[in-house]
């Protein structure tokens, strides 16, 4: 037993998707999460300066006696999760890893899409994943950065949303892929959207849902399950606007949020 609770961060309000299957997986654990809301988004930055963000972070959830952490970010968990997992003693899950395995399994035509940033795509951390798995796979990937401010903004299902959607899922059209992932947490926010676009004959794959899977069996193997009786009281920190935050965040959620506290980043 462990009453520690997890720290779960992305560059903003996408690692909220993260946090909803381990809220759905795990209810009895206590989370804190950070969003990285003044720098968001990481997915036009360089690998250097994603990583210096990703120690920040960590140096601040340590502060708060966690027992594990999720890097609810795909382009942090591309460029930075090896430096990461070597500078700090404390066990460490990335989403890209989860997010390959499903999608190896599903495909049928061993044709994959692969959506993200222009960091997560520029790494080929999804492709190399994937081919680890089979190698006679063929994946495509497409950079789609519109869809992070679109998320934080919370145009997840209207007009513009569609428009943008339609244009960078374009090239998958004549691709025959029959699985696609969403590369970016920000991403299942507009499943509806892109759902909507490439049709329901292609399989989504939302790389949450296997990374809390990751999380539960790590926390159980190491005998860290929290089994206090008492509700779990979780936290919520970000680095500027907590407003937008916490609209955002009882949509995605489905529930309200305590209060959310903004945390000056830089001094850590």
């Amino acid at each position: 037993m462990d009453s520690r609770p997890i720290g779960v961060f992305d560059s903003g309000v996408g690692g909220l998707t993260v946090v909803q299957e381990i809220m759905n997986q795990l209810p009895n654990e206590e989370i804190i999460y950070f969003g990285d809301t003044a720098r968001v988004p990481y997915g036009s930055k360089s690998k250097e300066t994603v990583t210096k963000y990703s120690k920040q972070i960590i140096r601040f959830l340590l502060t708060k006696n966690i027992k594990a952490i999720i890097i609810a970010c795909n382009t942090a968990s591309s460029n930075s999760l090896e430096e990461v997992r070597k500078t700090f003693d404390i066990p460490i899950i990335g989403v890209v890893k989860p997010g390959a395995v499903m999608a190896y399994k599903t495909t049928k035509n061993k044709r994959i899409g692969i959506i993200g940033t222009e960091a997560t795509i520029r790494s080929e951390s999804y492709s190399k994943e994937i081919k680890k798995h089979d190698k006679e796979i063929e994946t495509f990937s497409v950079p789609c950065p519109l869809f992070v401010p679109l998320a934080e903004e919370g145009w997840t299902d209207n007009e513009i949303s569609y428009l943008v959607a339609k244009k960078y899922l374009e090239p998958f059209a004549d691709l025959e892929i029959d699985t696609l992932v969403l590369g970016c947490t920000h991403y299942p926010l507009l499943k509806d959207v892109i759902q909507n676009v490439v049709g329901n004959k292609v399989q989504l794959i939302n790389p949450a849902l296997e990374t809390a899977k990751d999380l539960k069996e790590l926390l159980s193997a190491g005998n860290a399950l929290r089994e206090d009786k008492t509700a779990p009281n979780h936290s919520f920190y970000v680095s500027d606007n907590t407003s937008k935050f916490e609209q955002i965040a009882a949509i995605a959620l489905k529930k309200s949020i305590p209060p959310v506290e903004i945390i000056d980043i830089e001094q850590y």
